[in-house]
């Protein structure tokens, strides 16, 4: 090898051309040269004042604040030649340094580690350090994430200032790195770890157990009593045998109380507890107690629309119906009889044991005024009292007792119609009646005031009989016939189209007026119908056949003219 060729590759490799410095710069730039928005490994080369310069391999250094590593001058954390983790926000900015940050590479760090945990349901630990509008935010080991004032706590809670800057755990609910959005939630870590507390506790109890509870929270239905970590529901309905408005009556917050486990549901892990079960049933063998007729005194608890409620002995409660509260007293509201906290006399009328219900009766412990009626007011006896009501079908009329009895519109007057009649009475009158009927189990009373006089129909009728001539006035004239009233009475009768004459021709109502008198024979007498039957054609077809058989027969050559012409002037000088 010659001097000259020895020379040569030196003086190359001290003077490379523009080609071999491309390359060199593209072979150190390429392979494991760090790039933008990544967490790399770098080392610290020196520290200046309160910053730490960092070499990561790039062209330049950069310079990261020693308070970013929780570093200081007088009390470094740091050295030089110490390798540390620094996220690349830019390689190199407008004074050729790399832009580095340590707070982003932790940040960057923990949302990877959040991730996993997230992934795999894991709890994670932070801190709450700062109130925001709707909820606090968390920080979780460099990141921050959104807790909801409603993920704070199970039950909303007034000061949470002894929950901050305190390590504690959380749930992660929703995470988006992309937004860098995390919502975290301190209730769902507090619902399960309670949940296994319950699971422990609940497996411990046994229904039909007696515990001691404290009295936790009141509301209209019930009270919560906390049994040591678990709650359970105390019923209004199961606090005492008797009725019990509100809860507050018997409990008050704070109370120590003994209770029994009425029922566990091993599904939802709810506790029924019921107190009234540590003391004897009042209803057992209630039948003997009250039986069914016996008369006891009570004491008004409770008035509804439909009756009074009526406590017998402590547990024990009967119902008096609105329709037993009083015998004359209808439609009225119980609280009109009987007032709350009132002792009252009752009657037992019946007893249903499985159903837990007596009924009641007031009105039972009194005199009952249709039974007195009926004693002192025979049938066929005379009343007077008031008219209190008018209706279509008749009269009610107040009678002793407070008592009413009713007059229909049958039994106003003989003569003329109920309809009619009834115009005359108006309310507050004072009439007189006969007692027609007394039904006191069905609390009626039939009144009669026609009957105060004589039925016109039965005296005149014993002197009518069939096949009696009348006289009658005629009082209306109608289309299907006339009406008269029979003389010397105050019947009335109805004479129909066909019965006005023998002839067809002369069966015209309209031939008669108001007015006129007329004569006709009696064809029916109706006692139970009180009907009269008349026929004027009846008693011309009867004139005609005693004129034949007085004065001759058409067989014998008169005329039935002359025959009737003689007939009528025997008859006119009979009258005179």
């Amino acid at each position: 090898m010659t001097a000259t060729q020895t020379i040569e590759p030196k003086a190359k490799e001290y003077n490379p051309t523009v080609d071999d410095f491309a390359a060199l710069l593209d072979e150190s730039l390429s392979g494991s040269a760090p790039s933008e928005g990544a967490v790399v490994k770098g080392i610290i080369v020196a520290i200046e004042k309160d910053l730490a310069v960092i070499d990561v391999g790039l062209k330049t250094e950069g310079r990261v604040p020693l308070k970013e590593f929780g570093s200081s001058v007088a009390n470094p954390t740091i050295h030089v030649g110490d390798e540390v983790e620094v996220y690349v926000e830019r390689i190199e900015n407008a004074m050729g340094e790399a832009v580095l940050s340590r707070e982003k590479a932790r940040r960057e760090d923990s949302w990877t580690k959040l991730e996993q945990k997230f992934n795999a349901g894991e709890k994670v630990e932070g801190v709450i350090f700062n109130r925001v509008k709707g909820g606090f935010t968390v920080d979780l080991d460099g990141a921050v994430a959104f807790l909801p004032g409603s993920q704070v706590d199970i039950r909303p809670i007034k000061d949470v200032t002894p929950l901050m800057n305190v390590p504690q755990p959380f749930q992660i609910l929703k995470m988006d790195r992309r937004r860098g959005n995390i919502v975290v939630s301190r209730r769902s870590v507090l619902e399960e770890t309670r949940a296994e507390q319950r699971s422990e506790i609940v497996a411990k109890l046994e229904e039909g157990q007696v515990v001691d509870g404290v009295v936790k929270n009141i509301t209209d239905y019930g009270a919560f009593i906390d049994l040591g970590g678990i709650d359970g529901l105390l019923h209004v309905t199961d606090m005492a045998w008797k009725r019990v408005n509100h809860p507050t009556e018997i409990l008050n917050v704070g109370d120590t109380v003994k209770v029994q486990i009425v029922r566990i549901n091993p599904e939802t892990q709810r506790i029924s507890l019921g107190m009234k079960q540590l003391g004897s049933d009042p209803w057992s063998g209630i039948e003997a107690k009250y039986p069914i007729g016996g008369k006891f005194t009570g004491t008004v608890t409770n008035i509804a629309d439909y009756g009074a409620f009526v406590e017998l002995e402590p547990g024990v409660e009967g119902l008096i119906h609105v329709s037993e509260m009083s015998w004359v007293k209808k439609n009225v509201h119980p609280g009109k009889i009987v007032s709350t906290s009132q002792e009252v006399e009752v009657q037992v009328l019946e007893v249903d044991a499985s159903k837990r219900r007596i009924s009641l009766g007031l009105k039972q412990t009194q005199e009952n005024p249709w039974n007195t009626f009926a004693d002192t007011h025979p049938k066929g006896s005379e009343v007077e009292g008031q008219v209190r009501n008018i209706t279509e079908f008749g009269l009610f009329v107040g009678l002793e007792g407070g008592i009413d009895g009713m007059v229909h519109l049958s039994d106003l007057d003989w003569s003329r119609s109920g309809e009619e009649a009834i115009k005359e009475y108006n309310k507050g009158d004072t009439v007189r009646a006969v007692v027609l009927e007394t039904d006191p189990e069905k609390e009626r009373i039939s009144l009669g005031i026609k009957q105060l006089a004589t039925d016109p129909f039965q005296s005149a009728s014993s002197t009518l009989k069939k096949g009696s001539i009348v006289t009658c006035e005629v009082i209306e004239v109608k289309d299907a016939g006339i009406d008269v009233k029979i003389a010397g009475t105050d019947m009335t009768a109805f004479i129909r189209r066909a019965d006005l004459s023998r002839d067809r021709s002369e069966q015209r109502p309209e031939r008669f007026s108001a007015g006129d008198m007329v004569d006709a024979v009696v064809t029916q007498v109706d006692k139970g119908g009180r009907k009269i039957g008349l026929s004027i054609k009846a008693l011309e077809i009867a004139e005609e056949k005693e004129a034949v058989a007085q004065f001759g027969s058409t067989d014998s050559g008169a005329s039935l003219g002359d025959i009737l012409g003689a007939a009528l002037k025997a008859q006119t000088k009979d009258k005179e």
